[in-house]
C-alpha cells in the first residue's frame, strides 16, 4: 500500500502495536458500563475497519463479559448502487451467522425508509423534483430518519446509547474541524456528545487514521466474520477515488452525493463516477447502463418544462419577481414511472445479466401502491393510470388492490371531460379535481368540509394560465406591501 512521501503507516508504529492498543481500548470501554453500542456499517472501508476492531476486541473478552448488545446498522435507501447493496446484504448475512457461531453479542440490522419516505414515492408519487443542493429532500427521508429512529428506540429501551462510527479527520477539513469541536466536549475518554441525538455518545476509534492506514489494516488483518476484504478492495478499484457513503445521522454528514458509493439516482453531483467506472471497467456490469442513463435523464439543469407552475398546494411563489415552479406535472411523473419500469423489465429480461440480478427490484410493489394512492387520492388524478402504465411497460397485470369504484373515473369519461375542456389542461385538471372532491364526499354521512374542499380546488385553478397566475401574485403582493393609510406631511403634522 503506497503512502505519502516521508510518512510511515500509523505514524511510524507497527500494525500489531496499533491494533493491540485499540482493541484494549475497545474492551475497556465495552465493559465499563451497560450502555449498548450501535455501529454504523455502510460496507465501505472505514466502517469495515471499525467493525473489525470491535469484533476482534470482543473475541478477546471472556464469554461472561460479552453481555451487552452491539447493534450493527446499515441503511439501505432502496436506490443504493446495486453492486454495493448486494455486497452489504451478503456481508450482513455472513456477519449474522459468524456472530452466532462465535457466540458474540453482535446483531446486524438492515434499515430501510418507510414507504412514504422512499425516493420514488417522493419523486414519482408526490412530484418532488430531482434533489439539488438547495433542495436535498432525500437525505433526511432516506438516511437520517431510519438510522435515528433505530438509535432512539435503543435509547428509549436502555436510557443511553454509544454510536461507534468510522469517521476520520483525514476525510476533509470540515470533518476534522467538526471532530475537534466535539473533542472539547468529551465526557470521558474518546466519547463525544451527539448534538442531534440526546443521550447518545460517539466513539470514533479510527479518527486519526489515514486512507493508507485503513487499507493496510484491512489487507493485513483477516476479516473475522469471513467476508474477504480483498473483494472490498476490488470493488473500490473498480470505481473512483472518493470516500464511501457514511452512516448519516444528521445533515452535517457529507451526503452520499459527495462520496464514492451512494444512490444510483443521485443528482447532487455532476456525474456518477462510480457507476460509470464500474460499467467501463467490467463487461459483466454493463447491465447497469439503463440505470446510469435514467439517472442522467433525472439530472436536468432547467426542469421548468417538467414542473407545474403552482406549488404543491396550488399557490404561486415569487422569487425576485419570477415564479418558482412546483412539483412535477402528471405527464412528467407518468414518464418517470414508465422509464423506471422499462429499465427494470429490460434488465430482468437481458440474457447477459448475472443470475442474482434477474429478479432486481428497482421499485417495490409497496412503493407502487403508495404512488397510486398519492395520484388518485392526493392529486385527484381519478383516471387511475398507474395499473395501465404498469401493464404497458411490464406486460403483466398490476397486482394491486382495486380502488373503490365511486372514486375512479373510467377512460371514456376522462376523454369526454378533456373534449369538453377543449384542450385547456388547467381547466381540465380543475374540473377533474372538483369531480373527485364531489365523489369523495358523496358517500359520507356528514359532509363537513365539502365547501372548503371545493373552494380550495377552485382557488388552485381559477387562472387562465401561468402568466395570469404570476401577474395575480404580483398584484396581491403589491397590495400586501402597500400601507392602507399612507402617511403624508399633512398627516404627520396633525395633532393627536
Amino acid at each position: 500500500m503506497s503512502t505519502p512521501t516521508g510518512r510511515k503507516p500509523f505514524q511510524g508504529r507497527s500494525l500489531t502495536e496499533v491494533v493491540t492498543e485499540l482493541t484494549d481500548e475497545v474492551r475497556e470501554l465495552y465493559v465499563a458500563d451497560e450502555v449498548p453500542w450501535v455501529i454504523g456499517y455502510s460496507g465501505g472501508k472505514d466502517s469495515t475497519a471499525v467493525l473489525q476492531l470491535v469484533w476482534l476486541a470482543l473475541q478477546g473478552l471472556p464469554a461472561e463479559q460479552r453481555t451487552k448488545p452491539v447493534h450493527v446498522i446499515s441503511t439501505d435507501t432502496l436506490v443504493e448502487n446495486p453492486i454495493v447493496a448486494s455486497w452489504v446484504s451478503q456481508s450482513l448475512e455472513t456477519m449474522r451467522q459468524a456472530a452466532a457461531e462465535q457466540d458474540l453479542p453482535i446483531e446486524p440490522h438492515r434499515l430501510t425508509p418507510e414507504v412514504k419516505d422512499t425516493f420514488w414515492v417522493g419523486l414519482i408519487g408526490r412530484g418532488y423534483p430531482a434533489p439539488r443542493p438547495k433542495f436535498r429532500w432525500c437525505t433526511e427521508r432516506l438516511k437520517i430518519r431510519p438510522s435515528n429512529s433505530f438509535i432512539r428506540r435503543v435509547v428509549r429501551r436502555h436510557g443511553e446509547a454509544i454510536l461507534v462510527l468510522g469517521i476520520r479527520k483525514a476525510e476533509s477539513q470540515a470533518r476534522a474541524k467538526a471532530m475537534a469541536k466535539h473533542e472539547k466536549r468529551r465526557v470521558r475518554d474518546r466519547l463525544s456528545p451527539n448534538g442531534n441525538l440526546p443521550n447518545s455518545l460517539v466513539y470514533s476509534p479510527v479518527e486519526d487514521w489515514t486512507n493508507d492506514d485503513v487499507w493496510l489494516f484491512l489487507m493485513q488483518q483477516s476479516n473475522p466474520w469471513g467476508h474477504d476484504n480483498k473483494d472490498l478492495l476490488t470493488m473500490y478499484q473498480g470505481a473512483s477515488s472518493d470516500g464511501e457513503c457514511p452512516l448519516v445521522v444528521d445533515d452535517t454528514t457529507p451526503s452520499c452525493g459527495s462520496s464514492r458509493f451512494g444512490c444510483w439516482t443521485c443528482t447532487l453531483v455532476e456525474k456518477d463516477k462510480s457507476m460509470s467506472a464500474m460499467i467501463q471497467n467490467d463487461e459483466e456490469k454493463e447491465w447497469m447502463l439503463p440505470l446510469l442513463e435514467l439517472r442522467n435523464e433525472l439530472d436536468v439543469a432547467d426542469d421548468r418544462h417538467l414542473r407545474d407552475f403552482r406549488k404543491m398546494h396550488g399557490n404561486i411563489q415569487l422569487f425576485n419577481d419570477r415564479n418558482v415552479p412546483g412539483p412535477y406535472t402528471q405527464k412528467a411523473r407518468e414518464d418517470w414511472l414508465r422509464k423506471l419500469l422499462h429499465a427494470q423489465t429490460y434488465i430482468r429480461g437481458n440474457p447477459n445479466v448475472p443470475d442474482h440480478v434477474r429478479s432486481i427490484e428497482l421499485i417495490t410493489m409497496e412503493e407502487l401502491h403508495e404512488i397510486r394512492h398519492h395520484w388518485v387520492f392526493e392529486k385527484h388524478e381519478v383516471e387511475d393510470s398507474l395499473p395501465r402504465i404498469y401493464k404497458e411497460e411490464t406486460g403483466e397485470d398490476f397486482p394491486g388492490r382495486p380502488l373503490d369504484e365511486h372514486l375512479a373515473i373510467g377512460a371514456e369519461e376522462i376523454d369526454l371531460l378533456r373534449e369538453v375542456c377543449d384542450g385547456d389542461e388547467l381547466h381540465f385538471s380543475t374540473m377533474r379535481e372538483l369531480l373527485a372532491v364531489e365523489r369523495r364526499f358523496r358517500t359520507m354521512t356528514r359532509r363537513s368540509g365539502l365547501f372548503e374542499a371545493l373552494e380550495t380546488a377552485v382557488e388552485k385553478g381559477f387562472y387562465e394560465n401561468e402568466e395570469d397566475a404570476v401577474e395575480n401574485a404580483r398584484r396581491r403582493r403589491k397590495r400586501r406591501d402597500t400601507p392602507l393609510f399612507p402617511l403624508t406631511e399633512a398627516s404627520t403634522d396633525a395633532s393627536a
